[in-house]
């Protein structure tokens, strides 16, 4: 280790950014805070995303906490996946105590208790929130595949499925659309529909149902239907000050590949809608991505790609993401490449694969003084090894810090508020009642009533018309009867209705379809 002196004027020169920043401590040196050192990241670099890593409660939930006020206060929104309800006391002013103060003196923090806009929401109304919600057409064939865990196959036969119900112009709002459509199309009359597209075998079709089925059993169903939520409702600024919009993911542990990747549904959304600002001097939105390693678990490398693709581009859009996970091994190596900011908390090598897992964490920091090998399994809590991305875009000198205090509540919320702040919201009475209108499963149902009541009212017609007894003419056999579904389908008015139902859906990343406002 170099000679304390020199490393603070290092730290101290190599954080000193001409712009606004966000202040995330003091840098430590033996032990003892050096607040003359601070150690900060730009606001203008925010949207090159970053990483807040490190062992179980070392520190992460806090670290997103304090990074999630400083925003706030200059006017950026934030959103954040509550995974354990801890977030929540960031709507109310923080409690202080000697120790705390204490803490925040060494380090040069001042401290005043302040609470910050907050709204609350609820995937799908499970929870203490507004209901978000998406529409299966809306969430599309790649991300649904992630979430009901269907390979690479499958995952090409739903794409097929969508293509048709967007050509057709069936719009898919819940499972029981997409359960109807996928029907109709293994049945013989449906297969025909497909003829040009390559098919779609009734093995590969039963698969998808049953994974549907298993999938709306788990109570997934909440998840999808109308009114959809609109992505821009999540760059709200309030009295100058960015809301924080807080998700709250119940029973996580029961279904983390749907709640990941719907969070990656809502990053995609904002890609496809926001209009491109180039390098801002802060962001629109900030995008913390809690429990990351659930978002690459078992994923193909189509939707890695798909990932990577959206950190990379999603920056101009003026959207920052965080991604927040134990170690950074948990992040595919294209994803990691783009993360400006390094928030490392304490890391524990308990095991050979914790042992592996450090030693990779070390090689993804620059060259420093310090033994990071040993450094990063004596970190305490709310301490970080640090080191971000400069107003020039170079990396700032690693640094060992004390990370300042979160000013709010730095405990859940209490129920009542969070309850009287979602009924008192502009939003919940936007999002709250469930809608259900015309979809494709109610499309294909009247058309196929109406045809079968127009089959039944031709047939006795025919048969008042006719003699009671007419011998059989000779010659060739008659034709056979078109099925009720092949009269429906080739009736004019369901020809008309599949002209004028609306042209394709457009599909971008993730092939999520794009909202028209």
């Amino acid at each position: 280790m170099a000679e304390t002196g020199d490393v603070v004027e290092t730290v101290k020169q190599g954080y000193a950014f001409e712009g606004a920043a966000i202040e995330l401590g003091a840098l430590l040196v033996d032990g003892e805070p050096k607040p003359e050192a601070a150690v900060r990241i730009p606001l203008s670099m925010v949207n090159r995303h970053g990483l807040v890593a490190g062992a179980t409660g070392t520190g992460k939930t806090k670290t997103l906490q304090l990074m999630a006020e400083q925003l706030s206060a200059a006017g950026v929104a934030v959103f954040a996946a509550d995974i354990k309800g801890d977030l929540s006391g960031i709507s109310q002013p923080g409690a202080s105590n000697d120790k705390l103060l204490a803490r925040t003196k060494t380090i040069g923090q001042e401290w005043v208790a302040t609470g910050f806009p907050t709204e609350f929401y609820a995937l799908g109304g499970q929870g203490t929130g507004i209901p978000i919600r998406a529409t299966v057409t809306s969430f599309g064939p790649v991300l649904l595949s992630k979430v009901l865990g269907l390979n690479d196959v499958q995952e090409s036969s739903l794409g097929l499925i969508f293509h048709y119900a967007d050509k057709q112009g069936l719009t898919l709002l819940d499972i029981k659309d997409l359960r109807a459509v996928i029907t109709h199309l293994a049945s013989d009359e449906g297969k025909a529909d497909l003829k040009d597209l390559g098919g779609l075998s009734a093995a590969t079709a039963g698969v998808i149902l049953r994974a549907l089925i298993g999938f709306a059993d788990q109570g997934a169903e909440a998840f999808f239907g109308e009114p959809e939520f609109d992505t821009a409702d999540l760059l709200q600024v309030r009295d100058g000050k960015g809301v924080i919009s807080l998700l709250e993911l119940p029973n996580l542990q029961d279904r983390p590949a749907l709640f990941s990747t719907f969070l990656m549904w809502l990053l995609a959304d904002l890609f496809h809608d926001l209009p491109e600002v180039g390098d801002a001097d802060k962001p629109k939105l900030v995008f913390f991505f809690d429990e990351a390693h659930l978002l690459f678990n078992d994923a193909s490398k189509a939707f890695l790609d798909s990932i990577a693709q959206t950190v990379r581009l999603i920056r101009s859009k003026g959207v920052g993401v965080f991604f927040v996970t134990q170690t950074p091994k948990d992040v595919p190596d294209d994803v990691l490449a783009q993360l400006g900011s390094r928030v490392q908390h304490q890391l524990r090598a308990h095991t050979p694969n914790d042992a592996k897992a450090l030693k990779a964490t070390v090689s993804t920091f620059p060259n420093s003084a310090y033994d990071l090998g040993e450094v990063l399994t004596q970190l305490g809590i709310g301490e970080a090894i640090v080191t971000v991305m400069n107003e020039k875009g170079a990396p700032t000198p690693v640094a060992w810090t004390r990370l300042r205090a979160p000013l709010s509540l730095m405990a859940p919320a209490a129920a009542d508020q969070m309850t009287a702040a979602v009924a008192a919201s502009a939003n919940n009475a936007k999002y709250a009642q469930v809608l259900d209108r015309e979809s494709a499963y109610e499309i294909l149902a009247k058309k196929v009533q109406a045809g079968a009541e127009q089959a039944q009212a031709e047939e006795q017609a025919k048969q008042q018309q006719q003699p009671q007894e007419q011998p059989a003419p000779r010659g060739r056999a008659p034709k056979p009867e078109k099925s009720m579904v092949e009269q429906v389908i080739g009736s004019s008015a369901f020809k008309q209705f599949a002209r004028t139902a609306g042209r394709e859906i457009v599909r971008g990343l993730f092939g999520a379809a794009r909202r028209r406002r």
